[in-house]
């Protein structure tokens, strides 16, 4: 699910843009949401110490103590990998934006094609970007990595355990196996586990702690020995 905040000082026009993302999202079948909108810039900051940002919609020209290019390199101090993209209706403004790594500009007014195009390119390139991002579903459910936990064998079907919620999938449990990133070890003959996530090892009743989830793991599936070399992991 990528997460997409937006930012401009003008109400209305921000729920113009909310609502056509969100338009565009169920047309396209995009697993993607409106998590918050702004007005004022010092709020949005605020709120992204905290919460996790996948996409960023940025006017630039806004009635505040800080522009949009400031607030951006603001943002970019603890969000390295969020897209941004611009909102401005002065171009010579859009001219500043490869300074905080854009994605691209939308110069107002723009249609609802000019914004589906951005958002479909958007999309590819997260799809693409397996460092961050993983897709299940044939890329109809892209998630951070970061926020899965574990993936769970349920029949003939594989049930995604994220920080937010639960997702099913229709999808092999052996194939997902060795199409995902290498921190995702199989720990057991119905567990995949994110070892990013891993807060704790129970070597006595062989437990796996993932901040407030326990799993069990079975020593014939996993790698004990690259868990102790390669990763931070606290053991009992």
């Amino acid at each position: 699910m990528l997460k997409v905040v937006l930012c401009d000082d003008n109400a209305s026009s921000l729920s113009t843009l909310s609502t056509m993302l969100k338009n565009i999202f169920i047309r396209n079948d995009i697993e993607a949401n409106v998590e918050e909108t702004f007005t004022n810039p010092n709020e949005l900051l605020s709120y992204t110490k905290n919460n996790d940002v996948d996409v960023l919609f940025l006017d630039i020209d806004l009635k505040a103590d800080i522009n949009g290019i400031e607030a951006a390199s603001k943002f970019r101090e603890t969000n390295k990998t969020a897209y941004i993209i611009f909102l401005t209706a002065h171009f010579e403004y859009a001219m500043l934006a490869y300074k905080v790594k854009t994605f691209d500009y939308l110069l107002k007014p723009f249609s609802t094609q000019k914004l589906e195009e951005t958002v479909l390119r958007l999309h590819d390139d997260a799809l693409k970007n397996r460092q961050t991002y993983v897709k299940f579903g044939n890329g109809k459910y892209i998630i951070r990595q970061s926020d899965i936990f574990y993936i769970e064998k349920d029949r003939s079907k594989s049930i995604i355990h994220t920080a937010q919620s639960d997702i099913e999938v229709y999808a092999s449990f052996n194939n997902l196996s060795v199409c995902l990133p290498e921190n995702f070890v199989r720990c057991h003959k119905s567990y995949i586990v994110n070892t990013n996530n891993i807060s704790k090892i129970d070597t006595k009743d062989n437990i796996i702690q993932l901040n407030t989830q326990k799993i069990p793991y079975s020593e014939k599936f996993f790698d004990f020995e690259r868990m102790i070399f390669n990763n931070d992991t606290n053991f009992s």
